[in-house]
């Protein structure tokens, strides 16, 4: 069992940048794919990003493609989403989640119930 800890969000402003990490421990992370999703207050929990398990292919919602970016690095066990040109709307807990049983190329995993194992969220808020 791989458990998933996210850290890097906090307050920031519209324009500007942040870097979530998603560190595992338990397991080796490039045995899952990952994705990162998130969750507004009043809102249910959406897909954001996936990264495959050998990092070659990547997927985005349509809200955050050409703003974010998901990497990996599975010598140190660590996912990354790069989040650029911040808005409010991005305001959110952001989760990462990790699947079993993937193709080593795929990354196309977008919903919920895809993912075996996730994270306690990191709180990004952003202000205007």
């Amino acid at each position: 069992q791989v458990r998933l800890v996210e850290s890097g969000g906090g307050l920031v402003q519209a324009g500007d940048s942040a870097r979530l990490s998603c560190a595992a421990s338990g397991r080796t992370l490039s045995s899952y794919a990952v994705g990162w999703f998130r969750q507004a207050p009043g809102k249910e929990r959406e897909f954001v990003a996936a990264i495959s398990r050998n990092g070659g292919s990547t997927y985005y919602a349509d809200s955050v493609r050409g703003r974010f970016t998901i990497s990996r690095d599975n010598a140190k066990n660590t996912v990354y989403l790069q989040m650029n040109s911040l808005k409010p709307d991005d305001t959110a807990v952001y989760y990462c989640a990790a699947r079993s049983n993937s193709y080593s190329g795929s990354a196309y995993y977008t919903g919920r119930y895809e993912y075996d194992y996730w994270g306690q969220g990191t709180q990004v808020t952003v202000s205007s």
